[in-house]
This record gives structure tokens, C-alpha cells and sequence, in this order.
């Protein structure tokens, strides 16, 4: 009976040691773990839960990396970790940190593709930002992507970003083409494309925008030169540079299909990534019988007219503005 009682009496002590572990083990990973600042880490493709608790314990998120790994073991979270870039502040757990890192909750970055950008451009904001990998290979032409501001996580590539803006600027542009006035002389995606281009770089204010596209359209159903000045620059500098200096008179006598002062109807391609604003404005432009417009010299606005004589009273409005300044 003694026997009997002292092993009964051993298995309740082991009982109640291991209770207490389990015990003492809970009480560890939910321990609130305060962090001095804000820390980013990068869990790397590939990455052992070793190196991860590791890398998590060099940038103080855990302050012991053997508990981090235990934890992730016993609750089946080993091979959940998935590889990003992860933000941890204020105070967090052992627990909250490997749950974390199971739901791949990534720090979203953003990158904001301006209106009325050329392909250029659009490519130099993408090769300077440090978040993005991998060269742009992909065969894209100008007024492709659709400027926006887009969202990624970091190490995402320049190809697949400019893939997603792709497909918006596909998705826009059938959109606007399929709900475009049915008097409209545009014929297909790539005009609309084009002339949403032209509205986009004549004019940054919203509220012209439909006024700017009846002026080409009116002139378009007349057979009349669009003379815009935007298509001449890109004609010079192929879109890969900006102009630097002010259109000369010479300058409009360029041979360039791009040059609407020698050529009628719209020029062959975009010469930028138009938005929405400007897309939608060249699909259901204001009705008007507006054929001219010239800066007003004062809002950064336009002065429109419906004929030549009009159009010459407000380059001369223009021309007195200037000289006051």
C-alpha cells in the first residue's frame, strides 16, 4: 500500500509539474512584448522557422527566439509563415506575431502613376521605387497603363504592377468606348485612347475637360486640323523627355504624323497615359459648338470660341494678360 500511495503520490507531483509547464508556457507566449519603435521585417522566400524566429528576436519583435519557434510548432504554424514584409509595433506577443506571420499580414505600399504621364516616365517611376523587383520586359505601348494609385507588397515586380494597370486601362477604355454618344466620330478603343490623350496633356483642370473634348470633336466631324499643340511636342521629343523650352514656329512645321498642324484627324497613337477624368471626356465630351480655345492667362484655364474671330479677340486677351505679368 505504501508503494501503491508513494506512486500515486509521484504521478499527481508529475501531473501538477506538467500542468504548471503548460501552464507557464501559455502564460509566455501571450506575454505582452513591448517594442522600443516600429519594426519592419523581411521574411525572405524560403526562409527556416529557425532563421525566422531568429530574424524576429535581432529586431527585438520576440524577445526569446526559442519560445517563438516552440509555439509555432506545437500549434501547427511551422510551415503557415509565409514571406513578405511585415510592421510590428507598440506591444505584441509571441502569439500575435506567429499569427501574423501564418496570415501573411504584409505591409501594403502604394505607387501613385500621375495623368498624363508618357510610357517614359511611367517607367522611371517605377525602376526608382526600392519596394518593386525585377527589369520591365514587358512589350507595352504608349497610353497602356491606366494612372491610378496602386497597391503592393514589397519585392512585387515591375511587370506584374504594370500588368495590373494594363488591365485597368483595358477594362476603362471598353467601358467608356461601349457607352460613348452615338454621334461620336470615334470608331475604336485606340481613337477614344488618343483623343482622351490629347484632352489630358491640353488641360489639368477637371471641369474643362469636357469642354476641351467637344472642341476636337466638333473638329473632327468638320475635317478640321486639330492643331494641338501637345501632339507637336511628342512628335520633337518622342515622349521621352519634356520639351524644355516653348514651342517655336518652326517647331509646327515638323514632318510627323504626330503633327496635327500638318495632318488631319487624330495623330497614330496616345501621347500619354490619359485618366479616367480625360477618357470619359472623350467619350461623352459637352455638346458645344466650340471649334477654339487659348489659355486665359489668369486660372490656368481656357478662353473657348466658336469661330476664328472669337478665337482671335482671346489670343489677344491672352497676349495683354501676359504682358502684365
Amino acid at each position: 500500500m505504501k508503494i501503491l500511495r508513494g506512486l500515486l503520490i509521484t504521478l499527481l507531483l508529475l501531473m501538477l509539474s506538467g500542468a504548471f509547464a503548460v501552464w507557464w508556457l501559455n502564460e509566455q507566449f501571450r506575454l505582452p512584448h513591448r517594442l522600443s519603435g516600429q519594426a519592419e521585417v523581411q521574411i525572405p522566400r524560403g526562409a527556416t522557422l529557425n532563421g525566422v524566429a531568429r530574424l524576429l528576436e535581432e529586431k527585438n519583435v520576440v524577445a526569446h527566439a526559442g519560445l517563438f519557434e516552440l509555439y509555432a510548432r506545437l500549434y501547427g504554424l511551422a510551415d503557415k509563415i509565409k514571406a513578405g514584409e511585415y510592421a510590428f509595433g507598440g506591444e505584441i506577443s509571441i502569439a500575435e506575431a506567429a499569427q501574423i506571420l501564418a496570415k501573411g499580414s504584409v505591409i501594403v505600399r502604394e505607387i501613385t502613376i500621375p495623368e498624363g504621364l508618357t510610357l517614359a516616365q511611367i517607367k522611371k517611376i517605377l525602376n526608382d521605387n526600392p519596394y518593386l523587383s525585377g527589369d520591365i520586359t514587358l512589350d507595352l505601348k504608349e497610353g497602356d497603363v491606366l494612372p491610378e494609385t496602386y497597391h503592393f507588397s514589397r519585392g512585387e515586380s515591375r511587370n506584374a504592377l504594370l500588368s495590373k494597370a494594363q488591365r485597368a486601362m483595358q477594362a476603362e477604355l471598353a467601358k467608356a468606348f461601349a457607352e460613348r454618344d452615338a454621334d461620336s466620330p470615334l470608331k475604336s478603343e485606340k481613337e477614344l485612347l488618343i483623343l482622351a490623350s490629347i484632352v489630358e496633356k491640353e488641360t489639368g483642370l477637371a471641369a474643362e475637360r469636357g469642354k476641351v473634348a467637344s472642341v476636337f470633336v466638333n473638329r473632327l466631324n468638320r475635317h478640321m486640323k486639330l492643331q494641338t499643340d501637345p501632339t507637336v511636342i511628342y512628335a520633337l521629343t518622342k515622349g521621352e523627355k519634356t520639351l524644355g523650352r516653348p514651342l517655336y514656329r518652326r517647331d509646327l512645321k515638323v514632318d510627323s504624323p504626330y503633327n496635327t498642324y500638318l495632318y488631319e484627324g487624330l495623330p497614330p497613337a496616345p501621347i500619354c497615359s490619359p485618366g479616367v477624368d480625360a477618357i470619359r471626356a472623350a467619350a461623352k465630351p459637352e455638346k458645344t459648338q466650340f471649334l477654339y480655345f487659348v489659355a486665359d492667362g489668369v486660372s490656368g484655364g481656357h478662353r473657348f470660341a466658336k469661330n476664328l474671330a472669337q478665337h482671335n479677340q482671346n489670343v489677344s486677351l491672352y497676349r495683354r494678360q501676359l504682358r502684365k505679368h
